[in-house]
């Protein structure tokens, strides 16, 4: 009998998800070459408001986002692996921008939905495209408030 057990594919997607929302908490405008450790070259990237292909889109695109926020950091509080190579993480995202909710932090919960090999292919993010953006916007967030207390 042989002292070898056999690996459950769960918990090691469940590692892999770990690994993956510690080194995505630690990027930032000063490491942004860190994505190729995560990510393929051909991953897909979508969330509601974009849909990028390549890593190098996806290079391009994070360092557009971290050039016009002034805070960007993410706590992740749920790992949900459902198979060898694809799980959830479920998470909060933390920004400060300029120019919304007057400059004051901003929370926005969320999940990822991922998929990998060696490194993530596929990447979806859900989240409430209003409360990261559409809310904190002066005139409109006052609407949007306002639409919302009368659907209450």
């Amino acid at each position: 009998m042989s002292d070898i057990k056999p690996s459950d594919p769960l918990q090691e997607a469940g590692d892999y998800l770990r690994r993956f929302a510690y080194a995505f908490a630690a990027l930032d405008a000063h490491n942004l070459d860190r994505l190729g450790e995560l990510y393929s070259a051909d991953l897909l990237f979508t969330d509601p408001l974009h849909e990028i292909r390549g890593l190098p889109a996806m290079s391009h695109y994070f360092a557009q986002l971290y050039a016009q926020v002034s805070e960007l950091h993410f706590d992740f509080h749920g790992i949900d692996p459902v198979g060898k190579s694809e799980g959830y993480l479920r998470w909060t995202m933390r920004y400060r921008h300029p120019r919304l909710n007057g400059g004051r932090p901003i929370e926005v919960p969320g999940c990822s939905h991922l998929r990998w090999h060696s490194k993530v292919y596929y990447h979806h993010d859900y989240f409430d495209a209003g409360a990261l953006l559409y809310e904190q916007l002066p005139l409109l967030g006052q609407v949007i408030g306002w639409l919302k207390r009368r659907l209450v």
